[in-house]
């Protein structure tokens, strides 16, 4: 089980590309600890089993991501409801990865989360590129702040007001890309 977190010093630019075919798979208790890595995960982001097991999740995390997306995931499952969502993850050696990912509460017989489960898969890339337009506005937004809890608070309002302005919610706009 991992207990030093390992991460690249910096993003290296090169992307890699999940097959049709390929399905990463993970699950974690509800502090976000991995308890399950799948194969796919453990090849693509470039860890070993050893290396994911114990690791929080956002091992794989990319700093171009914008963390109120985070807030939002993690908000939402918390809650007890599923979401789906465009991530740009990181690999061990810096590289970076798009998934379309759907994120799941597991509960227990008396109906408490006990821990998450994650599917991912490899998303349409035309999905990608808005995904990643919409990323860098947001990322500008929060930026902007010093404070990561500012960050993220100014990055769902952006988002917020996106989705107000274009009177649709988060699950409209996500299958909209």
């Amino acid at each position: 089980m991992t207990t030093t977190l390992i991460r690249p010093a910096t993003p290296t630019g090169r992307e890699r590309f999940l097959g049709e075919d390929e399905l990463i798979v993970s699950k974690t208790d509800v502090e976000g600890r991995i308890t399950y890595a799948n194969k796919t995960f453990q090849k693509i982001a470039g860890y070993s089993e050893d290396e994911l097991l114990g690791a929080p999740h956002n091992i794989v995390r990319h700093p171009d991501m914008p963390r109120c997306v985070f807030r939002l995931l993690w908000d939402t499952i918390g809650s007890g409801r599923e979401i789906f969502a465009y991530v740009l993850n990181m690999a061990k050696t810096g590289d970076h990865y798009w998934v379309f990912a759907h994120v799941t509460p597991s509960f227990d017989a008396s109906g408490r989360i006990v821990g998450y489960h994650s599917n991912r898969r490899a998303p349409e890339r035309s999905a990608v590129k808005k995904a990643h337009e919409l990323y860098q506005v947001i990322l500008a937004e929060e930026r902007k702040h010093q404070s990561p809890q500012r960050q993220v608070e100014a990055g769902l309002a952006l988002v917020t007001k996106v989705l107000t302005d274009a009177k649709i919610s988060y699950d409209e706009f996500v299958f909209s890309l």
